[in-house]
C-alpha cells in the first residue's frame, strides 16, 4: 500500500511544479511587454527622426505650419510637425507617437552658408578706394569697389598689414549690397506693425520659462519704459514696448525675443536672445552675447523724431550670431552701425548703412557694409578700416546663419536642440 504521507508529497511537487510554471509566464509576459516597449521606443525614435527631416528639408517658411502625418499606410504611428519662425531663425517642433505613447523634440534650425556668396568683406562700389591703415588685417574672399585698396597714413600711423593688403580673393562689388529676404523682412514689419497683446507687466519671479509647446508668453509694455532686472527668462517669451527696454546686467534671458522702439542692454550683460529696435541698440560695454544671438534696427516707416537708426556694441564686449540694420525708407541718413574698441564680434554685420569699426574691433566671419567710417577728435575719414581685423577664416565652419541674409543655402540644419523627451 501507498503510504498516506506521499499524497502530501504530490501535493507540494504539485505546487513548486505550478509555481515555477507561473513565474516562467509572469517572466515571459514581462520580458514580452519590455521587449514591445523596447520596439515601439526605437520605433518612435525612428518616427521622430523622419519628422526632424521632413522639417529640415521643407521649404514653407509661413510664420506657422503645422502638419499631422502617417509615415506607414496601415499603421497605428504618426507624427505631428511644426514650424514657427522665431526671430531670425525658425523653431521646429515634431511629436511622434502610438497609441498612449508620445516623444518629442523642439530645436531651432538655420541654413547653412553658400560658398559661392560668403565673403569676408562686402563694400559697395562708390567710385574711390577702399583705403587701409595701422594693424588692420583682412582674411578670406572680398568683394571691393573697382577702385582698389590702398594704404593709407592717418592718427600718424602708416599701415602695418600683410603687403598683399587682402589675403584672399578679391572681387568687384556692386552699387547695392545683395538684397535681404523680403520674407523675413515682411514678417518682422507685421510684428512691429501689429498691436500685439500681452500681460503688461512681468511677474516678480526669479524665473520664467515657457516651452515651445506651449502658446508663446507675451509682455507687452506699451508706452511705459520698463526695466529687466533680477530675473531669468527662458524660452518661448517675447518681450513688447512702444517705447525703451532696458536689460540689467542682472537679468539672464536664453532664446528670448524683444521688439522695442529703443533698446539698452547695460554693462556686463550675459546671455542669448535676439533683440530687435526700430530706432536704437546700445550694448554698454564688457557685455557677452552667446550663440545664436541677433541685433537688428529696422525702420518700416518714419518714426516719430527724425532720428538716424544706430546699433553701438561697447567695448570689451563679445557678440556671437548676427547683427543687422535695414531700412526701407532708404532715406539719405543712413543706418549706423558702431563696433567699439576690443569689440569681438563671431558671425555676421549686416550694415544697410554704415560701420564704424575702432581700436582692435574684429569681426570673425563676414561683414557687408556700405560704406565705412573713422572717426578721430578732429575728423571723419569715409572708407577707410584702422587697426581692426575681418578674418573670414577664424569662424567655426559649423556656423549657420538665418536666411534674412544673401550668403545661404536653402539646405537648413540643426541649430540648438531646446526641448525633448
Amino acid at each position: 500500500m501507498v503510504k498516506a504521507s506521499a499524497l502530501y508529497i504530490v501535493i507540494i511537487i504539485a505546487l513548486v511544479i505550478g509555481l515555477l510554471c507561473s513565474s516562467i509566464i509572469v517572466a515571459a509576459y514581462y520580458y514580452r511587454a519590455q521587449y514591445q516597449a523596447k520596439a515601439r521606443y526605437y520605433q518612435l525614435k525612428s518616427n521622430l527622426n523622419s519628422g526632424i527631416n521632413i522639417l529640415l528639408a521643407g521649404s514653407d517658411s509661413s510664420s506657422v505650419t503645422k502638419k499631422a502625418l502617417n509615415l506607414f499606410e496601415g499603421q497605428a504611428d504618426s507624427i505631428s510637425v511644426r514650424r514657427i519662425s522665431w526671430g531670425v531663425f525658425d523653431i521646429g517642433i515634431v511629436k511622434a507617437f502610438i497609441q498612449q505613447d508620445t516623444l518629442y523634440k523642439t530645436f531651432s534650425f538655420a541654413n547653412a552658408i553658400d560658398s559661392t556668396k560668403w565673403a569676408a568683406l562686402y563694400l559697395i562700389d562708390e567710385d574711390r578706394p577702399f583705403s587701409l591703415s595701422g594693424k588692420t588685417t583682412i582674411r578670406g574672399d572680398v568683394f571691393i569697389p573697382k577702385a582698389g585698396v590702398q594704404t593709407a597714413y592717418v592718427d600718424n600711423k602708416s599701415y602695418e598689414g600683410d603687403k598683399r593688403l587682402i589675403i584672399g580673393t578679391k572681387h568687384n562689388s556692386e552699387r547695392k549690397l545683395p538684397a535681404m529676404n523680403n520674407a523675413r523682412l515682411g514678417q518682422f514689419e507685421q510684428l512691429l506693425d501689429q498691436h500685439t497683446n500681452g500681460d503688461t507687466t512681468l511677474t516678480k519671479a526669479d524665473s520664467i520659462s515657457n516651452s515651445f509647446l506651449r502658446k508663446a508668453l507675451i509682455f507687452n509694455f506699451k508706452k511705459k519704459a520698463k526695466t529687466i532686472e533680477n530675473t531669468k527668462l527662458q524660452g518661448n517669451i517675447i518681450l513688447f514696448s512702444d517705447t525703451t527696454i532696458t536689460v540689467d546686467s542682472t537679468a539672464s534671458f536664453k532664446n528670448i525675443q524683444v521688439y522695442a522702439r529703443a533698446i539698452v542692454v547695460k554693462s556686463g550683460f550675459h546671455g542669448n536672445c535676439q533683440l530687435f529696435a526700430t530706432d536704437s541698440i546700445r550694448v554698454e560695454a564688457n557685455c557677452n552675447f552667446s550663440y545664436p544671438s541677433c541685433l537688428g534696427v529696422m525702420r518700416f516707416k518714419n518714426p516719430v523724431v527724425n532720428s538716424q537708426p544706430k546699433l553701438s556694441i561697447g567695448k570689451s564686449s563679445t557678440f556671437c550670431g548676427l547683427i543687422f540694420t535695414y531700412d526701407k525708407l532708404d532715406k539719405p541718413v543712413k543706418p549706423l552701425i558702431l563696433i567699439g574698441n576690443d569689440v569681438k564680434i563671431k558671425g555676421q554685420v549686416y550694415s544697410y548703412g554704415i560701420t564704424q569699426m575702432n581700436d582692435k574691433s574684429e569681426v570673425d566671419g563676414s561683414l557687408f557694409t556700405s560704406r565705412f567710417w573713422y572717426r578721430n577728435t578732429f575728423t571723419l575719414y569715409e572708407n577707410y578700416l584702422i587697426n581692426s581685423t575681418i578674418d573670414a577664416k577664424a569662424l567655426s565652419p559649423y556656423y549657420v546663419s538665418s536666411d534674412l541674409v544673401p550668403v545661404v543655402k536653402k539646405r537648413t540644419k540643426i541649430l540648438q536642440w531646446l526641448e525633448a523627451n
